[in-house]
């Protein structure tokens, strides 16, 4: 069982930095942005490939500013091509098929034999016993975290805010959405590449198809930690996104462990597991809806 724990809360908080990304991107720009799936990849292809090369931590920052490239890329052609938001996504992800390809080596897989990672090196330390890699990315998620709640504090990130909320008002406060959507974004792909750029070396692997699906997923996490949470202020929600990420991995480990389904159908799994999570708040709300109608029947019986 401890195993377990362990095992859920290194994968909920290396993860969570999907759902935290879309909270930038789908909740506060209100921007619908499928380039995730294809960033997840850049950054772990690009770390794998720096940490082969010998550079394991300035691996994770030359993820971020490709994936910050990828942002912009879908920025552009929303704000400046006038493609509509999906699409552009779609469109950038798919170039990013070849451009992964390309970092890679033209190889659909890079592995880490005996090159040093963050987690080797840490490892080495003797700092934390077998729990050093949910140290590592416990301090990397909750720092970028804390940022993310300072810097959509700031001025700039107020205007970030104020233009997923009306658009037009923005604009009408001389204040260029097509520069705070296009930063906004690049951030959001920054922390979805950084993610990949953790799990890269985590395994000591980046393969092609790694990131098929995890968009959902993200979208999965956000909706479970804001069902649990709520949504009343910016830090409440970066921190749900971390708790929605957890559960679901949690979740996730206990349906491995206790093989309540065979392996085989582990993706029939998932997509229960994604569903049910997304039709929550709806789930939640019609549970609210019947409460008040009982409630009200029983006053009204109450009164006869």
């Amino acid at each position: 069982m401890l195993y377990i724990a362990q095992t859920a809360l290194e994968l909920g908080f290396v993860y969570a930095l999907i759902p935290m990304a879309l909270f930038l991107s789908y909740r506060v720009l209100d921007i619908a942005d499928l380039t995730t799936d294809g960033d997840f990849v850049l950054g772990m292809a690009v770390s794998v490939s720096l940490a082969a090369a010998g550079h394991p931590f300035l691996a994770l920052p030359a993820a971020m500013i490709a994936g910050a490239l990828a942002g912009f890329v879908t920025a552009f052609l929303q704000t400046r091509l006038g493609v509509p938001s999906i699409l552009a996504g779609i469109v950038t992800n798919t170039g990013l098929y070849t451009v992964n390809l390309m970092v890679m080596g033209w190889s659909s897989n890079v592995n880490l034999l005996k090159q040093e990672t963050i987690f080797s090196l840490f490892r080495g330390t003797g700092i934390g016993g077998a729990w050093y890699e949910l140290i590592i990315v416990a301090v990397i998620t909750l720092l970028a975290a804390v940022i993310l709640i300072w810097f959509l504090n700031t001025r700039i990130g107020l205007s970030i805010r104020a233009t997923g909320d009306n658009k037009d008002m923005v604009q009408a406060s001389s204040i260029n959405p097509g520069f705070t959507i296009s930063l906004g974004l690049m951030i959001a792909n920054a922390l979805t590449a950084l993610c990949g750029a953790v799990v890269g070396q985590m395994q000591k692997s980046a393969d092609i198809n790694s990131g098929t699906g995890i968009v959902v997923v993200g979208l999965a996490c956000l909706i479970i930690g804001e069902t649990v949470l709520g949504r009343k202020s910016i830090p409440r929600n970066v921190f749900a996104v971390i708790v929605g990420s957890v559960i679901y991995r949690f979740i996730y480990a206990i349906v491995l462990k206790t093989q309540i389904v065979p392996i085989e159908c582990l993706k029939l799994v998932t997509a229960f597991i994604v569903g049910l999570a997304i039709a929550m708040p709806t789930i939640k709300g019609r549970y609210l809806l019947e409460k008040q109608k009982a409630a009200a029947k029983r006053r009204k019986g109450g009164l006869k």
